[in-house]
């Protein structure tokens, strides 16, 4: 039994935020799957939207994200959001994290423009912006001694008392084959999204809904499960995995264009390349689908080679190891699974409908991004949800541990022949299940076939989980395939598309937008 004020699971940007500020009042466990630097936050390139310029305003930033969200946006958490942004900016800074700056200047920022924003206002570190929140934060985590790292544990399941309280987590110790009790006052989930249960994505392997699994499993309300954004510019390589072109070199003036060197985006929006995601990468997939091809091409060839190294060395530098100089050659981009908008269903301050559990980033469905995230509000809604997370649960640190009546899970089961080999067939059908039936155009016929085979694996893959001592594959297996599972029921639901979620049966917007509420009470 391992005890603490706080249990953290997940180590991207909401995670640890929250752990640095919980740790001045209580214990902190944080508990990630990997190393602390394996997360979303990591591989975040673009920046993080934040009105810090005097031409910008709150409400023109409210104003973007809500036509962006296509009308499901809850615009009182949008509001908190954008206005508490500036100070979580601050916090950072004052952390370390050193954004760029204009040229000869020592207190202006350097915003960059991107997809869906009216105006600059996206803070950036270079094109590795992610990489160097996540650095910093770590960095100031390793200082404190009230916080625990445990690496190399994967959560399992959410403990309730017969209250329905949560008390805390069953969590596998991946590198000793055991398992262990993490019992909290409060436990808070940032575990980020689920990419991975797509066949092709943006995000790290991590990244395969453990966190809405578990809630979803423990009863939680999960809303809006349908809203997958497609990132519309991966890069279209067999060598290079999971490597993003940021949207930000759209906002530099990069421009779409097909094998033959045509241009085709107009057609879809007078915003062209610049036009809110979901919008940019169904207009690639149609043509895709149309013309039978694998990729289009994103040039920023109009741009000189002093300038893109200087703003984008991460991007440069890699795609010049696939044999691509985007100085000269253009750069063949295909859409990717990249963010959930959906997932745990979390008030104001971060609460779920469970007591005792919070939920904050990727992971929560907070309201904010609707059914479409506009770009770089993802680590503004971490940082500034994890905050309100944090003021919060201080009401519940003066409580005494109420224990919960648990034992540890017994991982001592049948053995089965080539479990190894069953785990990876089934995560490969599971992920070219939600590739072919639920990626960026569905049908009725699509989501017909994809419950039907959804419900055959889900037999398979629980019966594997039951009979199968655990590894963190076969753990993270089971979440992909109750994502799966999720994603089935909330798109069935939804009799219109709207947003990420288009229904080529359903191809209009219905009059009321409502949120696409499931639990599996």
């Amino acid at each position: 039994m391992i005890r603490s004020d706080y249990l953290i699971i997940g180590s991207g940007i909401a995670g640890l935020s929250l752990a640095l500020k919980a740790s001045k009042n209580g214990s902190v466990s944080l508990v990630t799957k990997k190393k602390l630097f394996d997360s979303a936050t990591g591989k975040a390139q673009g920046g993080i939207a934040c009105v810090t310029d005097e031409s910008d305003s709150f409400e023109a930033h409210i104003r973007d994200t809500i036509i962006s969200g296509a009308g499901l946006c809850n615009e009182k958490m949008v509001e908190k959001m954008v206005v508490e942004g500036p100070e979580r900016i601050k916090e950072l800074i004052a952390l370390g994290v050193k954004f760029t700056k204009k040229k000869d200047s020592d207190s202006e920022f350097e915003l960059a423009l991107e997809g869906g924003h009216g105006k600059r206002r996206i803070l950036h570190a270079g094109d590795i912006t992610g990489n160097e929140i996540e650095r910093v934060l770590i960095r100031n985590i390793e200082k404190h001694k009230n916080i625990t790292v445990y690496e190399h544990y994967t959560a399992i399941d959410l403990i309730l008392d017969k209250d329905r309280i949560c008390r805390g987590v069953y969590v596998f110790d991946n590198e000793n084959n055991n398992t262990e009790i993490f019992e909290a006052k409060i436990t808070i989930l940032t575990c980020g999204g689920a990419g991975k249960t797509y066949l092709y994505t943006s995000n790290p392997d991590v990244a395969t809904g453990d966190a809405v699994a578990m809630a979803y499993r423990a009863g939680a309300d999960i809303a809006n499960m349908e809203f997958v954004q497609f990132h519309p510019t991966c890069l279209y390589s067999s060598d290079a995995k999971s490597f993003l072109i940021s949207e930000a070199v759209r906002g530099e003036g990069a421009v779409l264009k097909l094998k033959d060197g045509g241009s085709f985006i107009e057609k879809y929006s007078p915003q062209k390349e610049l036009a809110p995601r979901d919008i940019v990468a169904r207009a690639i997939d149609n043509e895709l689908k149309s013309r039978g091809e694998k990729f289009v091409y994103l040039d920023i060839t109009v741009r000189s080679k002093d300038f893109l190294m200087k703003r984008f060395p991460n991007i440069y530098a890699k795609c010049l190891e696939y044999g691509i100089d985007i100085s000269k050659d253009m750069i063949p981009v295909v859409p990717a699974a990249h963010f959930f908008c959906g997932g745990v269903v979390i008030d104001e301050n971060g609460r779920t409908s469970i007591k005792n559990l919070y939920a904050a980033g990727e992971t929560a469905c907070s309201g904010v991004h609707g059914a479409n995230r506009l770009a770089s509000n993802s680590l503004l809604e971490g940082v500034v949800y994890a905050d309100r997370v944090y003021k919060d649960s201080l009401q519940f640190l003066g409580k005494e541990y109420s224990e919960a009546n648990v034992k540890p899970i017994d991982n001592i089961k049948f053995s089965v022949n080539e479990s190894a080999v069953f785990a990876q067939k089934k995560e490969e059908e599971v992920r070219r299940l939600t590739w072919d039936y639920l990626g960026i155009s569905r049908s009725n016929e699509k989501l017909l076939k994809a419950q039907e085979e959804a419900d055959i694996l889900k037999v398979e893959i629980e019966q594997y989980f039951k009979e199968v001592p655990f590894t963190a594959d076969g753990i993270e297996l089971r979440n992909m395939m109750f994502i799966t599972e999720m994603i089935v029921r909330s798109a069935v639901q939804r009799k219109e598309s709207r947003g990420l979620h288009f229904n080529t049966d359903y191809p209009f917007l219905l009059p009321d937008a409502k949120d696409t509420l499931i639990n599996i009470r």
